[in-house]
């Protein structure tokens, strides 16, 4: 990875605003890739943390494992040379040569595979220590041996399809994400032969569960079953060895809309590419030998560069959702009971609560359950006369497509717009879409040239002789179960000023997408970048004429080379800038003369990190937007995104000083982000308190409402 830029400076004598470097040189930027598993080397922290409860490190890495397979299929095939390519912005990238990229990838990645090597050692140990055992079938008791006998034959043998490599059989394809056997064999004249052998995970568990004495659970990989096995596959051949690996292939699939097909027909036929796409990376066992290899390799089409080598028992991958699903509380989190103000609880009605006054909801701090009663009591309340609902991931049979067709049950005006390419949700979306078809609702899809990323929720009452709109916006999305898992924040107001911004955009989304007047919300792709490149600028001007100025920024990622740039300068004029960024940061701070000013933190804990809240100090009278929108070229070009702003003073100031400011200071299980591009323990000074600011939420739910 290059280094990082610190020699680079501004001029001096009030040439602050012009810089003497171009800031939007490629040596001031992140390499988004790297940024990215960087990310994933936070994540394996996390496994790695015997301080976490011994089934939480393994949920981490699984997903670290999950990360990895999404990186080779999402961002590699671009690298490559043969993916379809995203938005971008040259300044996010500092390679300008591709194969010096991946040169740099592959470094990384063979650290990472390590890592995953030493954290499923200490897991394994740990897991044993709780009776939670991964015995190799040589190790096996007679007993276990007869039963795991009995299973092969009985579940596990007449799965399985031997396939011969030779020139009288034709290479067989090689699914993305399956897990296979790949076979040494020997004639009795000693020719040698191939084979593959694709093991059946998802028909049956990846985990086999034995039999054991007293509360002890041993698990047999299936993989592990049928390598021991594997004769009865060959009979008459020798099993000179066998061999575990995986293959990745580009999932990144495009969407060719053409004027034969609508859009919900070109997801469909997008999505039958997706497990057949190129190939761009194979995983072996360190053990497979390299005339194996190269026959899957040359076949596949692969370079050295797309092998990757680890141990059999680190082939896990996200299979390994099933042993940290095992139900032994003991060994997880404490479970959280999520928060309900009061008020809200109390409330015989939540329009009557929503009316009275705004409501910020802090999830899984503070109960999503809220969010669906609000479409519960919607789809029932006999005034309610329409609701509109933008739709992007909301999981399997979810309570709020309930309400809505309940909603239209009773007559009531109901509009969904769906996003039908949610990266690896689509085939869900299509089938909510189709169902919610089917009892009149009215779906549509959205501009073909946009995905809608907006999470907006809005419901229209007739209250006396006057239609009344009540409105809930997220950065999260209407999914119960990630509710659970994510940290999003959800606002619900009456205010009419924002009701009339959301109906005009929702007018827009079904009609046709164009600029709009919007009196508060800024939207994507059309003012939502322009005025944060505004309020940053703005807080430039005021520290240069003394006032007081201040950015805090908490999102997912920044990568975005304009708005990067403008920090810089901002930093340039003397503006403090803290920014919680918990992912992809291509932004280096600390570079002398450019951004010793900003500080850049990321919080990977219990709870993923995923509201986004943007501070302007603006001189004592201060701003805050919030929504659905990172500092992304994907989020501000190619997608409609919303941020909304907290118009009440006091809870302005609750959010700042009791969700934002504890995020930026948790010393726990933030890390700092070095100029280098690494990410480091921050260091507590001598008397500063112990902070880990998920655990603070947890203890002081609700507490943010003043």
């Amino acid at each position: 990875m290059k280094a990082a830029a610190k020699d680079i400076t501004v001029q001096e004598a009030g040439a602050a605003d012009r810089p003497s470097c171009d800031l939007y040189d490629r040596s001031l930027y992140i390499n988004r890739e790297v940024s990215w598993l960087a990310f994933n080397r936070r994540c394996l922290d996390e496994a790695m943390d015997a301080s976490n409860p011994v089934l939480e490190r393994v949920k981490f890495l699984s997903i670290c494992y999950g990360n990895m397979d999404e990186f080779y299929m999402i961002r590699v095939p671009g690298l490559l040379g043969f993916g379809t390519g995203g938005v971008t912005n040259i300044g996010a990238d500092s390679y300008e040569d591709p194969d010096e990229l991946m040169t740099v990838i592959n470094e990384f990645v063979r650290g990472l595979v390590a890592g995953y090597e030493k954290c499923w050692n200490a897991l394994e140990k740990a897991l044993a220590a709780k009776d939670i055992r991964f015995p190799t079938s040589q190790s096996l008791t007679d007993k276990q041996q007869m039963w795991v006998d009995d299973y092969y034959t009985e579940r596990v043998h007449p799965l399985l399809t031997p396939l011969a490599l030779d020139i009288s059989h034709p290479f067989p394809f090689i699914s993305n994400d399956s897990l296979n056997i790949a076979v040494k064999l020997r004639r009795k004249d000693g020719e040698i032969l191939y084979a593959r052998v694709k093991v059946p995970v998802g028909i049956l568990p990846r985990f086999v569960k034995i039999p054991t004495e007293g509360n002890r659970r041993d698990f047999l990989p299936l993989e592990e079953m049928i390598k021991s096995h594997m004769g009865a596959l060959f009979p008459d051949l020798e099993v000179i060895g066998s061999y575990m690996f995986r293959i990745t292939r580009n999932a990144d699939v495009k969407v060719t809309i053409d004027e034969a097909c609508d859009l919900m027909s070109a997801v469909e036929a997008s999505l039958d590419t997706r497990d057949s796409g190129f190939p761009v990376r194979m995983v072996v066992e360190k053990a497979m030998p390299k005339d194996l290899v190269s026959v899957f390799a040359k076949n596949l089409k692969l370079r050295n560069q797309q092998v990757t080598r680890t141990s059999a028992k680190c082939m896990f991958h996200t299979d390994l959702w099933d042993i940290a699903g095992l139900n032994i509380p003991a060994l997880k989190d404490p479970p959280l009971t999520p928060y309900v103000p009061l008020e809200l609880a109390e409330s015989p009605s939540l329009f009557t609560a929503i009316r009275h006054r705004d409501w910020i909801l802090y999830h899984p701090y503070e109960s999503f359950e809220t969010v669906i009663r609000f479409s519960q009591e919607s789809a029932n309340d006999p005034n309610v006369q329409s609701i509109k609902i933008c739709l992007y991931r909301l999981g399997k049979n979810p309570e709020l497509i309930k309400a809505l067709m309940r909603a239209k049950e009773k007559g009531k005006n109901v509009s969904v717009l769906m996003e039908l390419r949610a990266k690896f949700d689509e085939i869900n979306n299509i089938a909510l879409a189709k169902q919610l078809e089917k009892m009149g609702v009215h779906v549509v899809y959205g501009p073909v040239d946009l995905k809608v990323h907006s999470k907006l929720l809005q419901v229209v009452r007739l209250e006396g002789d006057h239609l009344v709109r009540y409105t809930h916006m997220s950065s999260g999305n209407y999914n119960a179960s990630t509710a659970r898992q994510y940290a999003d924040i959800s606002f619900l107001t009456a205010n009419q000023e924002i009701g009339e911004d959301v109906g005009e955009l929702f007018n827009a989304l079904t009609g046709y997408f164009g600029p709009r007047n919007y009196k508060h919300l800024l939207v994507a792709p059309i003012t939502l970048k322009s005025t944060l490149i505004d309020l940053i600028r703005n807080e430039a001007a005021v520290q240069k004429r003394g006032g007081k100025a201040y950015i805090a920024m908490k999102a997912n990622g920044l990568i975005d080379s304009d708005i990067i740039a403008e920090l810089y300068r901002a930093s340039i004029a003397g503006v403090r800038i803290d920014l919680s960024i918990r992912g992809l940061c291509c932004l280096r701070p600390g570079i002398k003369g450019i951004s010793e000013t900003i500080r850049v933190t990321s919080v990977v804990d219990r709870f993923l990190e995923h509201s986004r809240i943007y501070y302007f100090e603006n001189d004592g009278n201060p701003k805050m937007y919030m929504g659905s929108s990172d500092m992304m070229p994907r989020n501000l070009i190619a997608r409609v995104e919303v941020l909304f702003p907290v118009l009440d003073p006091e809870m302005l100031m609750q959010i700042r000083e009791k969700i934002l400011k504890i995020n930026l200071e948790d010393n726990v299980k933030a890390r700092v982000l070095q100029s280098d591009g690494t990410y480091v323990i921050p260091p507590r000074k001598a008397g500063t308190k112990r902070l880990r600011s998920q655990e603070w939420f947890i203890e002081n739910r609700g507490v943010w409402h003043g």
